[in-house]
């Protein structure tokens, strides 16, 4: 199985583990971890949730070959399905990063609600190089976060950052070394156990309640962009070169 589920201690943890392919995400991955959420929204002995990947990597995007024989076709995908679910539910949502963070691996941490990193997290959204545009609103919520002149270095020029720089740009609570994020994401999670659940998930709402139409209109709109995107001869171009391993040559494209 490459996402396992578990509720412990009042935390359903997701835990991407598919590290023989760096945690790439598939569609069926991306169903599970939709489920998960769903699950938890509903389940009231849960009190937060916990997002993982696995030593040295969180999550290297995309598997490009699976994205390309699946690609995401309207709200009823199974990545759409995740994104819609991971911006629904009420719970606080936690993160443990270490390693790779790469594409949506990033852009699902403007989403969550506490963020931990490990000194050696690596972080990167190379969607312009794929011919492709931002996604999960991060065209909205990277430029809210770390201004326009950040965002611009990270999704018009993709240029990679690291832990640091991804806690000046407000994605990331606290860097800790590589072995005790987890642990330590964990124990930030089950705090929510002894805090009253209501107002925990009241509070969540309205610091997110001045944004979230407008998250949902981007998520939307990117999405729209991205299908057509998808079916470009720049992104053809890109996919072609990655699986044939040479660089792209966009120097036909106007």
């Amino acid at each position: 199985m490459s996402i396992k589920t578990a509720v412990v201690n009042g935390v359903q943890t997701i835990e991407i583990a598919r590290p023989e392919k760096k945690n790439a995400l598939t569609a069926a991955m991306y169903q599970t971890m939709a489920d998960a959420l769903k699950a938890a929204q509903a389940d009231t002995t849960v009190r937060a949730v916990l997002i993982t990947g696995q030593p040295g990597i969180f999550t290297s995007g995309n598997d490009l070959e699976d994205f390309m024989q699946r690609p995401p076709q309207g709200g009823d995908s199974p990545v759409f399905q995740f994104m819609q679910q991971l911006t629904a539910v009420e719970k606080p949502v936690v993160a443990a990063v270490t390693g790779a963070a790469i594409g949506i691996g990033t852009t699902l941490l403007a989403h969550c609600d506490l963020v931990y990193a490990a000194d050696d997290a690596r972080f990167a959204m190379p969607f312009t190089s794929l011919g492709l545009v931002a996604e999960f609103a991060s065209s909205f919520t990277i430029p809210l976060y770390a201004g326009h002149v950040k965002a611009a270095e990270k999704l018009l020029l993709g240029d990679p950052f690291g832990a640091e720089e991804a806690q000046e740009m407000r994605l990331v609570n606290a860097i800790l070394p590589a072995g005790e994020v987890v642990h330590h994401a964990r124990r930030m999670a089950e705090r929510f156990n002894q805090l009253p659940p209501a107002a925990v998930r009241e509070t969540k709402k309205l610091m997110r309640r001045a944004h979230a139409k407008l998250v949902q209109e981007t998520i939307a709109v990117e999405g729209e962009i991205f299908g057509q995107r998808l079916r470009s001869p720049e992104a053809r171009e890109a996919f072609q070169a990655f699986f044939e391993k040479r660089k792209p040559d966009f120097s036909k494209f106007e």
